[in-house]
């Protein structure tokens, strides 16, 4: 009352496999490289270009919001990195461009040449 192994009389497929299969075996995970891509790095990647675009463009006279939810008027905006943003009248901070969320209004350029 033993029961013996069954054993593969004759494998039919081919001993090596050519590029054609390996091809075959890569596509899935080419697949999902594509769709990663597609759904999420192109999307970040062109946010943070427009992040980037509107903080470049912060200018005296706008009006921003910080990642810690302060809103306050740009009074100086030099190329660096340090803006200085009036937050209630004659309380002025200083703040680094970068933690800038949102733009709300932009103002027209000032003439500094008065």
């Amino acid at each position: 009352m033993f029961v013996t192994p069954a054993y593969a009389q004759a494998a039919g497929a081919p001993a090596g496999g050519g590029f054609a299969d390996i091809l075959i075996q890569l596509m899935p995970i080419l697949l999902l490289v594509v769709i990663f891509w597609l759904l999420i790095f192109r999307p970040q990647q062109k946010r943070m270009k427009a992040q980037q675009a509107m903080l470049s463009a912060i200018r005296r006279g706008d009006t921003v919001v910080t990642t810690g939810g302060i809103v306050g008027k740009v009074t100086r905006a030099v190329d660096g990195e340090d803006l200085e943003v009036e937050i209630s009248q004659g309380v002025k901070v200083k703040i680094v461009r970068s933690m800038v969320a949102d733009v709300r209004s932009k103002a027209e350029p000032v003439n500094d040449n008065k």
